[in-house]
């Protein structure tokens, strides 16, 4: 436990204002904190004083650190209250400050993270950045308070120098921002410089794959799935290509097959891992080390939605049913233990309990055979890696999975089905043991672009494995979202507790038009398509420059901090990159050209950036896939409910055609009916009235289209490959 100079506080500061439960977490310290606003920046000038940013979020094991070491220390918050105006920060609410002043952070010192501090002017310009201090110097590492001292003597004797300084850094990362996008890049089909692009970007992954635990170079290691979900696109993009080249048949693509590999030795490893909770399941935020073995224990939901995405590409890619049950797996974490009263999820469980970070998680030995018996302890010891020395600290483990079950089957003398049988009874009774320790924070909040993404993995789910649960769960997000998140028309970001608030950024439009395309896709409603289209034109209207780029905050918002969004793709898909990838699938979908044209502008507009560094531009890279691939549509129409219109769209989703639009017209398509102004072509596209036939399917790929299809059975040949025609 960090010891500090700290009493019992019960009088509360500003934050206990505020809805945020990481400003909430500090709304007790002895540091007047003020929430990010006027208030404080009045009071900064006011008083003549620097303003102490910091900036984390309610899951971050440092950021609890620091705040037990320093902000509920009474000796920092006398030097932090007297020189400064102390501003806290909920990352996850403000996505804006934090890509802001994380550059701020980047550029002074080469890196960043959580906790973040900056150092500010009155007027928001920042001129000094780190990120955790320690309240004394250790471990190499200055102290805050000599930092806080040294910073203070130098506003009292030089301002001026610090006031020139943040406004030269203000500016530079401004700048900065605008000369990262190129109005003059461009790519035509015919000479496919684009290509290269993905090209880089899967030699890059070749170079740096680890061969023998999977993922990408060494320790620490992130799930960072919008890769894996590029290289199945990759894969894909290579095989098809093959099939074109080859006089005849299919040929096996080496290039494809190392792609298809390397995600399956990674998804596998993951699995298997400390990373993932082996016990109550879900994906923790990342891998210390290079085995995947033992992670920050925090998890978070934007890593479920995209890490569950990657599994069910991969099912389609590889038929795979091992990937199909990891993301089984993740649903169920997700809806036990994330799900809102009001059927949306939350946005994180913490790492640390009792102050400590993973305790919840890891196992001792004698923990083990305690709570399941010395037969069945010494069995499930073996199953999940757990040793009398230990894998983490104090001989605790990490649970995972070091051995195939036919080798724990042949070393303890069990039929395969027999042991799977044990060890899910194991695994239910640890749980359940499990679930009597103190439980890690829940932050509450829910999230536009996180719930997005979620609704979005939900619904393909839901397609794909055949559970009309999560079609339903997807569809009350999406329920949620239009019927609470929404002030005055404007979408807002964060709700909780019965409040909306923050406008929206561009990656919570991009993000609930993708989570309302998928669904659309899955239900056939046409409302959920009417929504997307809807929301896509108010998003195009807040973020969309006339040069192709997209602003990180609406047009209608005062503060722009941050007036360009990055297209580099972090944790998650940027917002840039699921815009593009929204408006060129929707685009293909309605068959409407000026916005599938937005969507290849906006790869115009990054494209010399991501050739820097075209790894890092993954998501970006899977829309440049859609806008160089050759149009695929899909028009199935028919009676919705009707068997043969259900089997066919279970035919599409039995397939790995991820660049295929597509779309439903109902077999009665009266004058007024929404369809008609969405899509007009689809008046045209009549089912067949043969006898005994209730769905016709219209096939079309490059503008060349097979014969109407009445059969499920064949439209599924078309989408496995089974058969040629376009």
């Amino acid at each position: 436990m960090v010891k500090n100079n700290s009493s019992p506080r019960k009088k509360a500061n500003r934050l206990i204002e505020e809805n945020s439960p990481y400003l909430l977490q500090h709304a007790y310290n002895p540091v007047e904190w003020y929430p990010w606003g006027n208030e404080a920046f009045a009071k900064a000038q006011k008083k003549g004083a620097p303003v102490f940013l910091s900036i984390g979020y309610s899951s971050c094991h440092w950021c609890h650190v620091m705040e037990k070491e320093s902000f509920a220390d009474d000796e920092v918050a006398e030097l932090l209250n007297r020189n400064y105006v102390p501003v806290k920060v909920d990352r996850e609410e403000r996505p804006d400050l934090d890509q802001f002043y994380m550059s701020a952070c980047q550029a002074m010192t080469g890196h960043g993270g959580w906790p973040l501090t900056v150092i500010l002017t009155p007027e928001g310009k920042p001129f000094f950045a780190g990120t955790y201090f320690p309240k004394r110097a250790s471990r190499g590492m200055p102290g805050l308070m000599d930092v806080l001292n040294s910073i203070s003597e130098l506003w009292q004797q030089d301002q001026n120098r610090a006031i020139s300084a943040g406004e030269e850094l203000f500016n530079f990362i401004r700048e900065r921002g605008k000369q990262d996008t190129f109005k003059d890049t461009s790519f035509s089909e015919e000479d496919l410089p684009g290509e290269r692009l993905i090209e880089e970007a899967y030699q890059h992954f070749v170079n740096n794959f680890d061969e023998s635990n999977g993922g990408f170079n060494g320790a620490p290691k992130f799930p960072s799935p919008h890769q894996l979900i590029f290289l199945l696109r990759y894969q894909k993009r290579r095989s098809e290509q093959e099939v074109l080249e080859a006089e005849s048949g299919f040929k096996e693509d080496t290039a494809g097959h190392q792609a298809r590999a390397m995600v399956k030795k990674t998804l596998r490893s993951m699995a298997w891992g400390g990373i993932f909770d082996q016990l109550g399941y879900g994906f923790h935020r990342y891998s210390t080390d290079e085995r995947w073995l033992v992670p920050h224990f925090e998890k978070m939901l934007y890593d479920q939605a995209t890490t569950s995405l990657a599994c069910l590409e991969a099912y389609q890619a590889t038929g795979d049913k091992e990937f199909a049950e990891v993301a089984e797996k993740v649903f169920t974490y997700v809806m036990e233990e994330l799900m809102s009263p009001e059927g949306a999820f939350c946005s994180a469980e913490d790492a640390d309990t009792e102050g400590e970070e993973g305790a919840y998680y890891v196992w001792t030995l004698e923990e083990l055979i305690e709570a399941l018996g010395e037969e069945k302890g010494e069995l499930a010891a073996a199953y999940f890696g757990v040793k009398e020395e230990g894998n983490f600290e104090s001989g605790r483990s990490v649970l995972h999975r070091p051995v195939e079950l036919n080798e724990l089957a042949s070393k303890f003398g069990w039929n395969q089905e027999e042991l799977e049988d044990t060890l899910e009874e194991c695994r239910r009774i640890l749980l359940e043991a499990r679930q009597k320790r103190e439980r890690p924070f829940l932050d509450d909040k829910i999230i536009t672009s996180w719930n997005g993404m979620m609704m979005a993995a939900l619904a393909r789910g839901g397609a794909l494995l055949n559970n009309d649960a999560y079609v339903k769960a997807s569809q009350n997000v999406g329920d949620f979202i239009l019927q609470n998140m929404l002030e005055d028309g404007r979408l807002m970001r964060r709700y909780r507790n019965g409040e909306a608030g923050v406008p929206a950024f561009l990656e919570d439009y991009a993000c609930l038009n993708w989570g309302l395309l998928e669904l659309y896709r899955v239900t056939l409603e046409k409302e959920h398509l009417h929504n997307a289209y809807r929301f896509t034109g108010e998003m195009l209207d807040l973020f969309l420059q006339e040069d192709g780029t997209l602003r990180f905050v609406g047009k209608d918002n005062e503060e722009e901090i941050s007036p360009v969004a990055e297209a580099h793709d972090g944790a998650h898909p940027s917002g840039v990159s699921v815009a593009a990838n929204l408006l060129i699938m929707l685009g293909r979908t309605i068959r409407d050209e000026e916005m599938e044209e937005k969507g290849r502008n906006i790869l115009r507009a990054y494209g010399e950036e991501a050739a820097r560094a075209p790894h890092g531009f993954t998501y970006l890279l899977c829309a440049l896939d859609q806008a160089l691939s050759p149009l695929e549509e899909l028009i199935i129409t028919g009676d919705r409910e009707a068997d043969e219109v259900q089997e066919m769209i279970q035919a599409v989703f039995r397939s790995y055609r991820p660049n295929l639009a597509y779309i439903f017209r109902p077999r009665e398509l009266p004058e007024g009916h929404l369809l008609r102004e969405l899509a007009p072509f689809l008046k045209d596209m009549v089912p067949l009235r043969e006898e005994g036939r209730d769905a016709t399917a219209y096939y079309c790929r490059g503008y060349q289209c097979l014969p109407p299809i009445t059969e499920p059975s064949l439209l599924e040949d078309y989408m496995q490959e089974r058969k040629q025609g376009v």
